[in-house]
């Protein structure tokens, strides 16, 4: 790994770089559109093929999803995707996808379940609320309306750190997930505006580009917790 960054730093600096030079950034971790001072830029085609990947991504994605309980084994293996497209810059390749979406079938499948058994518990809250089936009024479909929100959020952050962990892993990807949740509120609110901007657009724009939308809101939720780690190094999880 250390040789890598030497010989990626030797291509921005030049080969008879000296070695007092002032080294350039960090290039372990990087977005793809962070290119080097020294890199050529990236012009429409790139941002165009990009587009294209990513709304490809989405397209798999649901298709994969159309088994319902298939659902959680081909997000993961959207989210993994994004992962690898973030750190290297290129998509896995067929074959190791296809592994990867095996392997992450029947996780998934339990934590489709999870999630879909929560929705249904917080939709029948709601509902008897607001029927007034049961006691607490308004102050109570606030509350569950607010934890509505909350497990929103905290659906977006295992997803990224399910697609950290090659796909898998969903009991410790929720761990982390409830860890960095707990350290940084402010993260899950912002991976629940995700979630909420995503329903929104999916409401207004036509069925049939809807799966569109899957690649762009993994590549958002992968960008926002990115963007925290940054600000915060050390954050849990």
């Amino acid at each position: 790994m250390t040789s890598g960054r030497v010989s990626r730093r030797e291509t921005v600096d030049g080969p008879g770089a000296s070695s007092g030079s002032v080294p350039g950034p960090d290039v372990a971790g990087r977005w793809p559109e962070d290119a080097d001072a020294a890199a050529p830029r990236r012009d429409w085609r790139d941002t165009l093929r990009n587009a294209s990947d990513l709304a490809l991504v989405g397209i798999l994605a649901a298709i994969g999803s159309l088994g319902v309980v298939t659902a959680g084994g081909a997000v993961a293996t959207a989210s993994a995707a994004v992962h690898d497209w973030i750190e290297t810059d290129s998509w896995p390749g067929l074959r190791p996808t296809l592994r990867r979406f095996a392997r992450a079938l029947l996780p998934g499948a339990a934590a489709t379940l999870a999630l879909l058994a929560t929705a249904a518990l917080l939709a029948v809250n709601l509902l008897a609320l607001h029927r007034g089936v049961v006691p607490g009024g308004s102050p109570l479909v606030v509350l569950t309306v607010v934890l509505a929100v909350a497990c929103a959020g905290l659906a977006g952050l295992t997803l990224v750190e399910v697609g950290r962990r090659d796909g898998r892993d969903w009991l410790a990807a929720a761990r982390a997930a409830a860890l960095t949740a707990g350290a940084h509120p402010g993260l899950l609110i912002a991976t629940a505006g995700v979630a909420a901007l995503v329903a929104v657009l999916g409401v207004m724009i036509l069925p049939a580009v809807i799966p569109i939308l899957g690649g762009y809101a993994l590549l958002a939720l992968h960008a926002v917790v990115r963007r925290a780690e940054r600000r915060h190094p050390g954050r849990a999880g």
